[in-house]
This record gives C-alpha cells, structure tokens and sequence, in this order.
C-alpha cells in the first residue's frame, strides 16, 4: 500500500468505464492499475482535490485535509489480473497520465455506454 499524494493523486473507475477510456487515451495514458473490477490511473499530485465529479463509480483520491488515502501498488512484474496487476506497467516515459485528457477521455466512454445502454432497450 502506498500513500497517495505525496508522489501522484489517483483516478478510480469501474473497469468497463476504465477499459473505453483507456482505448481512447492510447499512447497518451500513463501507467495504470487494476484491481477486480477497478482501475486506478496515477496522475500528477495535487489534481484530485481539483476534480469535478463524473458519475457515479468515479472517484479522485488525493491527500486532502487530514483524510489519509492508500492505494495498493503491485510489483513491476505483475500484469495480470483480475487481482491486483498493473493494466498498463510504469515505465520512464510511461508514468502520470494528463488529468484533462483523462477527463475527456472518461467523459467520452461514459457518454459512449449511455449510447449503448439506451440502444439496447
């Protein structure tokens, strides 16, 4: 478990939201992590406390007051999951994800399964 703040904030979303998401940041997002149905982007510290709610399911984690959040980082060589495992592993040039594309990107697959949602009835 980590502390999260110091280092880098988190961004938390259900994996369904999380997978869209990630398909269309691309190259552009930075390490992720999964955990039995969540993914957490790391984004640079101090974007959390900023970060206007989505919907439900979606959270911005960072050091804020006396509030102490942890987030669970597995090992470099774990990538698998569904427990605990790196969805996209850190690397140097791999690491804090753009807050504001994030955010687009989320928006973007929230809007994308309403679509679909409302299709499907």
């Amino acid at each position: 478990m980590v502390k999260v703040g110091p280092h880098w904030d988190v961004l938390r979303a259900p994996a369904g939201i999380g997978e869209r998401a990630l398909g269309l940041l691309g190259d552009a997002s930075g390490a992720v992590i999964a955990d039995y149905g969540l993914m957490y982007w790391l984004i640079p510290s101090g974007h959390a406390q900023g970060w206007q709610r989505l919907r439900t399911g979606i959270h911005a984690l960072g050091a804020q007051g006396a509030e102490v959040t942890y987030v669970g980082v597995p090992p470099a060589h774990w990538r698998g999951g569904p427990r605990l495992h790196w969805r996209v592993p850190v690397v140097p040039d791999r690491y804090l994800t753009d807050p504001g594309r994030l955010r687009e990107a989320l928006v973007r697959a929230i809007a994308a399964e309403s679509a679909e949602g409302a299709t499907a009835r």
